[in-house]
């Protein structure tokens, strides 16, 4: 198992209030690691990078569609998307490297697994991912 899948497991699927969780190569458009049962298409994965990363007040207006759901964008800045549909969700921060993308699902605290990954991301950023 890698360092970064490690990361994965570790930091955000160990609180038990991430379901899964992914690194995206943002300068390649693909999958790095992913936690496991996690598959994120290639069109998510263009969703992910064309609608967030370049432009989040689009996707702030928009929502966002992954896996095949709606969501309601509730945040989109520079480095975080956060978005909810009914009582499941997705948590997306950009770092320089990659994106790295979470969800919860019901019976989960969005703000566990907000904070898990916004920590992890400013981990990966400071170590200049």
């Amino acid at each position: 198992m890698s360092h970064l899948q490690n990361l994965l497991l570790d930091t955000l699927l160990g609180t038990k209030h991430v379901d899964s969780a992914a690194l995206i190569k943002l300068h390649e458009w693909s999958l790095c690691v992913a936690s496991p049962g996690f598959s994120v298409m290639p069109s998510d994965v263009r969703r992910l990078v064309n609608g967030f990363a370049k432009n989040p007040l689009q996707a702030r207006r928009e929502g966002l569609y992954f896996k095949e759901k709606d969501y309601k964008c509730v945040r989109a800045d520079e480095y975080s998307l956060y978005a909810k549909n009914e009582n499941t969700g997705v948590i997306v921060v950009k770092t320089h490297q990659y994106l790295l993308v979470t969800t919860y699902t019901e019976g989960m605290y969005p703000s566990v697994c907000v904070e898990a990954t916004e920590k992890l991301g400013d981990y990966l950023r400071k170590k200049g991912n």
